[in-house]
């Protein structure tokens, strides 16, 4: 019965990302290809370092979308986790098109996000 228990905690480790740097794991490998946290913004994304708390697309350097432009707000926890869930639906016409379906992996990448002032 140990032995089960132990092998259930051990898996669930694996799936549920917890922290800043599961977040930065999952960014590395999500996010990283079309977003920059040190450098400006570039055609494929706009720069996400500071993005907690920032204006929906005011990036400097980057063309939005005319669908994220309008939708107007602010990047909130919960803006951010519904974005990257669908981000088509979120802001139809936005240009994004990767989504990161488990809430899990979105709530990291959002906890790494918000590290990156």
């Amino acid at each position: 019965m140990r032995l089960i228990l132990a092998a259930a905690l051990s898996l669930s480790c694996l799936v549920v990302p917890a922290a800043a740097q599961d977040g930065a794991a999952l960014y590395n490998a999500q996010c990283k290809t079309c977003h920059s946290l040190t450098g400006p913004s570039t055609p494929a994304g706009p720069a996400l370092k500071g993005i907690a708390g920032r204006k929906l697309a005011s990036a400097p350097g980057y063309s939005y979308s005319p669908g994220l432009t309008k939708k107007g707000g602010t990047w909130t926890d919960e803006a951010l986790d519904g974005y990257l869930a669908n981000p088509t639906g979120y802001a139809p016409g936005t240009k994004m098109f990767n989504r990161v379906g488990s809430p899990q992996a979105r709530t990291a990448i959002i906890t790494y996000l918000k590290t990156q002032k």
